[in-house]
């Protein structure tokens, strides 16, 4: 089975111009080209297209693309990796979807609002407990806070800002990034930073936290699948752990 381009840019809400430039970059090569000059794509070709798409939606340039699928060369397992991170946030969004449904509904209603059914999805304090036990009642208390001390538009920064820094270790992952590599340390030495501006994190105000620290969590991160699927589950996870031990050694030697 065959399918145009006109057909394929249609269906993918893109430009027969933009197909054939993934063609020219050794992206996305057409099954044939017909008399007409039109290009055609098989079942080959779509599944390529497919994987183009969602490394593109996770912010991944052309030559990374290329780098990607080169070394991903079987498109199933590929796919099933993008597949369970998708699910995964998905049912973030369906909790954040239906919290705000709720919210709709009890204000057209005119009923009470129910804090619990409006906020689900939106907890920062879902791991209060971890926080406790782990680093110390003071830590949650100067961490709590920090939080409720910041305005609307200052938490909604301060969310973007993280959940970028997670969607970025997911396309690394998906990617097939070396944890030890350029890209995964610039990761790395990114999630230091955010964990050093934040109030009652051992290290904060310091621009470093500790090595044994960054080690700890990462650990916490595949060992907890509450904290695994904020990275797009345990393989994610991994990823992020041996990133933040390799650069969690870097540290043990500059302080050395």
């Amino acid at each position: 089975m065959e399918w145009s381009i006109h057909q394929i840019a249609r269906l993918a809400g893109t430009t027969s111009r933009t197909l054939r430039h993934y063609g020219d970059v050794g992206l996305l090569e057409p099954s044939r080209i017909g008399a007409n000059g039109y290009r055609y794509y098989d079942q080959t070709g779509l599944v390529a297209l497919q994987r183009i798409l969602l490394l593109r939606q996770l912010g991944l340039g052309l030559p990374r693309i290329r780098e990607v699928m080169a070394r991903q060369a079987d498109p199933a397992e590929a796919l099933g990796v993008h597949l369970r991170w998708l699910r995964l946030e998905q049912q973030r969004l369906d909790d954040q979807i239906t919290a705000v449904q709720a919210t709709l509904h009890r204000l057209a209603e005119g009923d009470d609002l129910m804090a619990e059914e409006s906020l689900n999805g939106f907890d920062h304090t879902q791991y209060r407990q971890e926080v406790r036990e782990r680093w110390g009642e003071q830590s949650w208390r100067d961490a709590d806070t920090w939080w409720r001390g910041m305005n609307d538009d200052e938490r909604t920064q301060w969310r973007e800002a993280s959940e970028r820094l997670q969607r970025d270790w997911a396309a690394a992952a998906a990617a097939g990034e070396n944890p030890d590599g350029e890209a995964a340390q610039a990761l790395a030495a990114r999630h230091a930073d955010w964990l050093a501006s934040i109030p009652g994190t051992p290290g904060y105000g310091t621009g470093a936290p500790a090595a044994a620290y960054l080690r700890g969590l990462g650990e916490m991160y595949v060992a907890d699948d509450r904290f695994a699927v904020t990275y797009g589950g345990t393989e994610n996870a991994a990823f992020v752990r041996d990133a933040l031990s390799r650069y969690a050694e870097r540290l043990d030697g500059a302080e050395g």
